[in-house]
């Protein structure tokens, strides 16, 4: 029947009884003369059970099971899917159901059945902005990857400036037991460590104070450091330096300027007086330097990563476009005959990436972009950061991108299992200026309240989402037709079409995700259902704004009968809940 709602139970006999019991103790609570339901409860054995039951009890039912309220417990061994109809909720049929349960047989515990009944009722069909969670000593163990997981995170960064390659194969292994459990593509980023600039050592344990107005030298002698002088084992530093250049020191928190250069030496300036110890950081905010953006250990991790099968690659200090070259090459020489191979991240952090056109071509030439606003903080005015990063998110959606914000999006919950009304604002910030994600580093990764972060980023993205201004102000950044391409003109024209007919979900499928990145580009009104035959591809398109990637394979997808392929994203779209009726589906295929 039309309203009908299906619920499917694996349950003994028994347990059937005392759930029929249980539900007559609400028919007795809830009198009404309203039409009447049918439930279907399906045994290990495909057995049906049916239990008449009133509307008002069985959304009161609904609401308690998917609502999070506490008040209703099933029976022991009793497992719930989430509600499947034509016009109220959907989700995955009995059918299905019973081949899940088949597959995946250590499902015994109510509330891991119900974990994943909520998780396919959630928020997470509903929102557009995706989330990072940097994965760490606080998150590396299955049960905790799995909550950062349904609190909202859709894409897992591991940082490979830390931990072991057996530590990073044993986290990837998580994931992909997750993503297995919940049946739901989820993105791997590796983030390589980069090039790190450190002064030598000196010879006083405690490094040395530097006083302002001094003038101390940088060279290339390996003696131990005084307060006059200390080893720079950089020597393209030297060689990019000029009078008048600025060098920071651990973190910015010493300044000196260059007043003197020469053979192998740089004479400086203190401006902002501090102590120097052994090994600190030095930023070149003023140079362009001629190293490689990947050193030993980069290419190192990087081979390690493709082995892997990371899904996106985050490339650290990237000065120029020719730095993304370089990387493609490696990755491409990896593997010549991987037609897919994983997608290139450029970490903007370095002034140099917004001299001329330098920013447009970095943000042609590679798959997505991410706003690390530590060193681009260190390197560039405080002031300068919020606009830096409008400019980078701008570009971005110019070129049809996706972008991440990231660093101190949440930082003082490392500590704390609520953020400042400061870091609120800035993630809601990011979220309205248009970005696609936003990324949590040492909140998830090494703080005391991971799982909180990651649903205090979720609550700020729905709240965000849920504000008429949002919606306005996308309406006035949509980006019309960039590259006078037929699919840039037919995926426009395919937005306003389904405003117009006011369909609930556009459906696209594609073998390499190029479509529904065209379609987030233009940020529609409704979701994206990115249909696609490889699991990569849907990976990869998790970081992708509004985009809900399914996987299909080759055998289920007939791209050869258009009907079918129809159907399928009908039935996909009921079944993630994004649709309620064939007819709210607007379909968009590529080549």
């Amino acid at each position: 029947m039309e309203n009908r709602i299906d619920l499917a139970f694996t349950a003994s006999a028994c347990d059937m009884e005392a759930l029929s019991d249980t539900f007559g103790q609400l028919d007795g609570e809830f009198q009404s003369e309203s039409s009447k339901f049918a439930l279907i409860g399906v045994a290990h054995n495909s057995q049906s059970f049916i239990h008449p039951m009133n509307k008002m009890v069985l959304f009161a039912l609904l609401a308690l099971l998917f609502g999070g309220a506490d008040a209703f417990v099933p029976p022991p061994r009793i497992s719930v899917t989430a509600p499947s109809t034509s016009k109220i909720s959907a989700a995955a049929g009995i059918t299905d159901y019973l081949s899940s349960l088949d597959s995946n047989p250590q499902a015994q515990s109510v509330s891991e059945l119900l974990t994943t009944a909520n998780f396919k009722s959630s928020q997470r069909w509903r929102k557009r902005t995706k989330q990072l969670a940097t994965l760490g000593p606080a998150s590396s163990s299955f049960e905790m990857i799995e909550k950062l997981f349904l609190a909202g995170a859709d894409v897992f960064r591991l940082n490979f400036s830390h931990g072991e390659y057996d530590q990073k194969q044993e986290l990837y292994d998580i994931i992909r037991a997750v993503e297995a459990k919940y049946d739901h593509p989820i993105a791997i980023l590796g983030d390589l460590q980069g090039p790190k600039l450190r002064v030598g050592t000196f010879a006083n344990p405690d490094g040395e104070m530097l006083e302002r107005g001094q003038i101390f030298r940088f060279d290339l002698d390996e003696t131990p450091g005084t307060n006059k002088r200390v080893m720079l084992p950089h020597p393209e530093i030297i060689e990019a330096s000029e009078v008048g250049h600025d060098l920071l020191i651990d973190d910015g928190k010493v300044k000196v300027t260059v007043v003197a250069t020469g053979p192998g030496y740089l004479d400086c300036e203190v401006i902002v007086p501090g102590k120097i110890k052994d090994k600190k950081g030095v930023n070149t905010p003023d140079s362009i330097l001629e190293i490689s953006c990947l050193t030993p250990k980069d290419r190192a991790d990087l081979n390690f990563m493709l082995d892997l099968g990371v899904d996106w690659i985050a490339l650290s200090f990237v000065q120029r476009p020719e730095d993304i070259v370089e990387m493609k090459g490696l990755i491409m020489s990896h593997n010549p005959n991987n037609a897919f191979p994983p997608h290139i991240m450029a970490k903007i952090e370095k002034p140099s990436c917004f001299e001329g056109d330098s920013l447009e071509r970095i943000v042609e030439l590679c798959d997505g972009i991410m706003v690390a606003r530590g060193d681009l903080g260190v390197e560039c005015a405080p002031e300068d950061v919020p606009i830096l990063q409008k400019t980078i998110i701008e570009e971005c959606r110019h070129q049809g991108k996706p972008v991440v914000v990231a660093t101190q999006m949440l930082e003082s919950m490392i500590d704390s299992p609520t953020p400042t009304r400061a870091e609120a604002s800035d993630a809601a910030t990011a979220i309205y200026d248009g970005a696609d994600a936003i990324m949590l580093s040492a909140e998830s990764a090494a703080g005391s309240y991971p799982e909180e972060s990651v649903l205090m980023q979720q609550r700020i993205i729905n709240r965000v989402e849920g504000d008429p201004h949002y919606t306005t102000y996308l309406q006035s950044t949509r980006p019309m037709i960039t590259d006078g391409s037929t699919a840039s003109a037919i995926i426009l024209a395919a937005r306003d079409i389904a405003r117009n007919v006011d369909a609930k979900c556009i459906a696209s499928f594609s073998v390499s995700g190029s479509t529904a990145r065209k379609a987030s580009m233009k940020r529609p009104d409704q979701p994206i259902l990115a249909i696609s035959p490889l699991i990569t591809t849907c990976r990869q398109l998790s970081l992708s704004w509004g985009v809900y990637p399914e996987y299909c394979p080759d055998e289920k997808l007939n791209t050869d009968n258009f009907r079918e392929m129809l159907w399928t994203a009908c039935e996909i779209g009921l079944k993630k809940g994004l649709v309620s009726d064939d007819k709210d589906l607007l379909v968009v295929t590529g080549n």
